[in-house]
């Protein structure tokens, strides 16, 4: 991670960067002579300030870069500092000076900075130099460099869970088998959660029938993953809970998936592994709130062992379910997660997060993710919480008609509802397991947990989507 630091000035640096809102450069320690190539540079590309436009010109001083801000939104901020990133292609450090005078402005291009520079080389044994990571350190000047620190702070944690979510979605299934990963988040009580973690041995006596199912064709035993965060100690109930679906590997099952593009599936860990980062991050960031975070950690494989089309199994609620198609897990395993929440810990407001249909995706692309609630306010809190971050969500529909396509003759349910509306009635099968004074949302991030062709704060790959959201949420 680049190293950042804020200061009145600096006397020297490998880069200097100005960003610029009017095209001029302003609060410069260059000589004058700089100022004037670097103004005759701008008027003569006729540059456009906006958070795209970089450019780079020479001058006494050396390597100057020169970025544009077409307005002050904080998004903007953070998109140029995920710009800079491959702008600046030095070995030791940079220096920033802002197009305002707000704090503000040098925090969210640090954020932003961080948030775009992430890499995951971790297998990578020969790597281009071309492909390297330059930038060592960025120091940001600010007339309020302690201030500066202090706002910094919380953004940094912010990204390292980032990091952190991307890392674990970018895992090879071999590395990251349900017990491996539980592993994992057993070492986060070092921030300050509080961990349990359930078994198989447990998860059996506890009736966890729907997820069991999905885990029982694996060699790798399933675990579930309960994280507390206990931000006020003199209230003794949970004002959010947070549950993730882990399939760490999502073959489908006996209902096999095509074999093209079967290695994204180690990527369907993606809610568990938002949630997991956002509890780490309300540790550290010593929320106020007491909330608790729920993972359901499978592998759905295909063997003699695994669940057959058309099987029934008991949910933890006592419901039966008809399995009619086993690629269609996800919802098993949170259903069970879902009741567990609710009946053991008494939450009454709960968000989950799952990479759970191809339906959305079609729907909504990689632009949305799909939105489903029991609650008008908590809805378009979300929805907010999504507009301040950039991580947008469209709302979709439930309603009587889409959960009467779970009907089965001859069990309670079954997993799926048909050819059509596949978001809407896999939202409706988790809302049967949600009781009726529980207030509830169903993101479903199919669609933006990886980003195809990169932006300037999410490379290429995972992208980690939710922690931030999660965090403006809680405010």
């Amino acid at each position: 991670m680049i190293t950042v630091s804020f200061a009145k000035s600096v006397k020297s640096s490998d880069v200097f960067v100005f960003a610029t809102v009017n095209g001029k450069v302003k609060n410069s320690e260059l000589s004058n002579a700089d100022l004037k190539i670097i103004q005759n540079a701008l008027k003569q590309s006729k540059f456009v300030a906006q958070s795209e436009k970089i450019m780079t010109v020479w001058g006494s001083a050396g390597k100057t870069i020169i970025a544009g801000v077409k307005d002050e939104a904080d998004l903007t901020f953070q998109n140029l500092g995920g710009n800079l990133v491959s702008a600046v292609k030095e070995d030791e450090t940079a220096v920033y000076y802002p197009a305002t005078d707000s704090v503000n402005e040098v925090v969210q291009v640090a954020f932003g900075l961080l948030l775009g520079s992430y890499r995951f080389d971790k297998y990578l044994t020969k790597e281009t130099a071309d492909k390297k990571l330059k930038l060592k350190k960025m120091t940001f000047i600010t007339d309020n460099p302690a201030q500066a620190k202090k706002l910094f702070q919380e953004k940094q944690i912010i990204a390292e869970s980032v990091y952190l979510a991307r890392d674990l979605c970018s895992e090879p299934a071999n590395a990251l088998t349900p017990k491996i990963f539980a592993d994992k988040i057993k070492d986060l009580s070092n921030s300050g959660l509080s961990v349990d973690i359930l078994t198989v041995k447990e998860l059996k006596a506890k009736k966890f029938g729907m997820l069991l199912s999905v885990a029982q064709g694996s060699a790798n035993e399933p675990r579930v993953a309960v994280m507390k965060w206990i931000g006020n100690p003199k209230k003794k109930t949970f004002d959010l809970g947070l549950v993730g679906k882990g399939v760490t590997f999502d073959s489908g099952g006996i209902s096999l998936k095509p074999g093209a593009n079967m290695g994204d599936m180690k990527q369907d860990m993606t809610g568990a592994a938002v949630v997991t980062a956002t509890m780490r991050s309300f540790a550290l960031r010593q929320v106020k709130q007491n909330i608790i975070g729920i993972v359901g950690l499978v592998e759905n494989m295909p063997s003699g062992t695994a669940t057959r089309p058309g099987d029934i199994v008991t949910s933890l609620s006592g419901q039966t379910v008809e399995i009619l198609n086993t690629d269609a897990e996800g919802r098993l395993v949170l259903g069970d997660c879902l009741w567990y929440m609710q009946s053991t810990y008494g939450v009454k407001k709960i968000v989950d997060l799952a990479t759970l249909t191809g339906a959305v995706m079609m729907a909504l692309g990689e632009e949305y993710a799909g939105l489903f609630a029991n609650n008008d306010v908590l809805a378009d809190n979300l929805t907010t919480a999504g507009q301040e971050t950039g991580e947008h969500l469209w709302r979709l529909p439930m309603n009587k008609a889409y959960n009467k396509m779970l009907d089965s003759p001859i069990a309670d349910m079954k997993n799926i509802g048909g050819r059509y509306a596949g978001g809407s009635t896999a939202a409706c099968f988790l809302g049967r397991f949600i009781k009726e004074d529980t207030v509830w949302a169903h993101l479903d991030i199919a669609g933006v947990d990886s980003s195809e062709k990169g932006t300037p704060t999410c490379p290429k790959g995972s992208s980690g989507w939710g922690v931030r959201l999660l965090n403006a949420f809680i405010k």
